[in-house]
């Protein structure tokens, strides 16, 4: 069996201790972490994108 035949597991970020965390602190995670989805679904979108346009490049034309 191959690598590629396996599959993939998530690599999440750690975990962040959050008790010592000032109040202004855990606003500015919020803001990173607000921007980094933000992120995630542009990067989302772009992918989905590139698979609807190769995708249709396989769909036979309707009559």
């Amino acid at each position: 069996m191959f690598d590629d035949d396996l599959p993939r597991k998530i690599k999440s970020g750690s975990v962040k201790n959050l008790e010592p965390m000032s109040l202004d602190d855990l606003k500015a995670y919020i803001d990173e972490l607000a921007a980094e989805i933000e992120r995630t679904k542009v990067e989302i979108n772009r992918k989905s994108a590139h698979m609807n346009a190769a995708s249709s490049l396989f769909k036979t034309p309707s009559e």
